[in-house]
C-alpha cells in the first residue's frame, strides 16, 4: 500500500507535539528530573475520588445525555455565574466534554470553515495551530513580546485582523509563559473585536491558578462579548483531574448545540463516572483548590527565583504553573539547550519553540513538581551553565 498517497495530507504535515518529544526522550532514561509535563503531582482529593467510586458501586456506568449530566451541567452554571458573575443556561449553553482540548476542537469545527482564518496568541498551547488545520481554517499567528508581559495587545490583534477572520484564540492564564491578562487589557482587546464580527475562544483552563491576589477575569464577562464568546474550561488543571478527562464549555446557545452535535457523533457523552466526581469537586473542592494554588505559589516563587540566581532572566508568571526563562544569553537555541541539558545533566525542559517560534530563545519549565524535585533539577541546571560558561572561554 502506498500509505503516503492513502494518508490526509494535512495531518501527514502536521508536526508531532515538541513537548511529548522530550518527555518521550526523558522516560527512557534513569535518574532523569523533569520539569517537562504540565500535570498536577498532586493526587485527585480524596473526597472526588470517593464520589467516582461511588458512581461504580452504583451502578451508574450508562451514558448521560450527550451534553453531559444534567446535575454537573447545573454545577458548571452555578460555579460559573458565582466566579465569573456571567448566567449560562445549562440546558443550552453548557456542554460537557472529554477534557478541554476536545472542547477547542469542537468549537473550532462548529465556527471553522475552509479558509478562514484564525488568529492565535503565541507563544500558546501546541493544539491550537493543528486543530485550525485540520478543520481546514488558516492559522494565523500573533507573536507576544515579554516587553509587554506577554500579553495581547489592541494593535497587534489589529495588525493581523482581515475581511478573512473568522475567530480568536485568546489563552490566559497562559501556557508556556504564565502570562495573565488583567481586567483593563481585555477591555481594551473587547474595544477592537466589537467593531467586527469576529467569534472567541477564550481558553480559560488555568483560571483558578493565578497569583496576582485578583480574581480572574473572562473576556466573556465584559460587556457585549458573551455572545461571541466560547469559554473553555475543565477539572485537569484546578482540580488535579487529568486522567478522569473532563472539561466544558460555555457560549451562545447557536454555537453550542453546533458544538454539541459535533460532540454527539465523534464522542457521544463525557465519560459517567467521571462527571459525578466532577459535581462533588463542584460542590466540595474550593478548599483544595486553595491548598494546590498556595503550594504552586511556593513553588513559584523558588523557581523563578533559582533561575535569576543561575542568570537566567526569567519573566515572572502570574497564572498556571510554568516558568519561562530566557536562555538567550547561552548562545543555544532553545532544542539546543534543551537537549545538551537533557543527555548532559539528566534534566528534562520544554524548548519554548514547541509552543510556536516567537517562543524561540526560551525553555518551559512546570513547576508541578515537589520543592525537592525543583531544587535538584536548579542545581543541575547551575552546573550545565556553568560547564557551558567554561566550554566558552576556552
Amino acid at each position: 500500500m502506498d500509505y503516503e498517497r492513502i494518508i490526509n495530507p494535512v495531518v501527514s504535515e502536521i508536526k508531532p507535539s515538541g513537548i511529548r518529544k522530550f518527555f518521550d526522550i526523558a522516560a527512557e532514561m534513569d535518574d532523569i528530573i523533569s520539569l517537562g509535563v504540565g500535570e498536577p503531582d498532586f493526587q485527585t482529593p480524596w473526597h472526588i475520588r470517593q464520589a467516582g467510586i461511588n458512581a461504580l458501586q452504583n451502578g451508574k456506568t450508562r451514558y448521560t445525555a450527550n451534553s453531559g449530566l444534567k446535575e454537573l451541567r447545573e454545577w458548571i452554571s452555578k460555579y460559573i455565574e458565582g466566579k465569573l458573575s456571567v448566567k449560562y443556561d445549562p440546558l443550552s449553553e453548557v456542554l460537557v466534554t472529554v477534557g478541554g482540548s476536545e472542547g477547542i476542537d469542537a468549537a473550532v469545527r462548529a465556527l471553522v470553515a475552509p479558509d478562514d482564518e484564525v488568529l492565535i496568541v503565541e507563544p500558546s498551547f501546541v493544539c491550537y495551530e493543528p486543530i485550525v488545520r485540520l478543520a481546514g481554517g488558516v492559522p494565523v499567528v500573533i507573536p507576544t513580546k515579554e516587553e509587554n508581559n506577554f500579553r495581547l495587545t489592541p494593535d497587534e490583534l489589529k495588525s493581523r485582523i482581515t475581511p478573512k477572520t473568522k475567530l480568536l484564540v485568546l489563552p490566559y492564564p497562559g501556557n508556556p509563559t504564565g502570562a495573565v491578562m488583567e481586567r483593563e487589557d481585555l477591555e481594551r482587546i473587547a474595544e477592537v473585536l466589537k467593531e467586527t464580527d469576529i467569534m472567541v475562544i477564550s481558553d480559560e483552563i488555568y483560571s483558578e491558578l493565578t497569583y496576582t491576589g485578583k480574581p480572574h477575569v473572562s473576556l466573556a464577562s465584559l460587556d457585549g462579548m458573551q455572545e461571541r464568546t466560547v469559554v473553555i474550561n475543565g477539572f485537569s488543571k484546578s482540580y488535579s483531574m487529568t486522567g478522569w478527562r473532563l472539561g466544558y464549555a460555555l457560549g451562545p446557545a447557536p454555537v453550542i448545540k453546533q458544538m454539541t452535535k459535533i460532540h454527539q457523533f465523534g464522542i457521544m457523552s463525557s465519560p459517567t463516572v467521571s462527571q459525578y466526581a466532577a459535581v462533588e469537586a463542584l460542590k466540595n473542592g474550593e478548599n483544595d483548590i486553595e491548598a494546590m494554588r498556595e503550594e504552586y505559589n511556593t513553588r513559584r516563587r523558588l523557581i523563578v527565583g533559582g533561575f535569576r540566581k543561575l542568570g537566567l532572566e526569567c519573566f515572572e508568571p502570574l497564572g498556571a504553573f510554568y516558568a519561562f526563562p530566557c536562555i538567550k544569553s547561552t548562545g543555544l537555541s532553545s532544542e539546543e539547550f534543551c537537549e545538551r541539558l537533557l543527555y548532559s545533566k539528566k534534566v528534562a525542559l520544554v524548548p519554548g519553540n514547541a509552543f510556536g517560534e516567537s517562543g524561540e530563545g526560551y525553555v518551559r519549565a512546570s513547576y508541578c513538581y515537589s520543592v525537592e524535585h525543583i531544587k535538584e533539577a536548579l542545581k543541575r541546571v547551575g552546573e550545565f551553565l556553568e560547564e557551558l560558561k567554561n566550554e566558552n572561554k576556552g
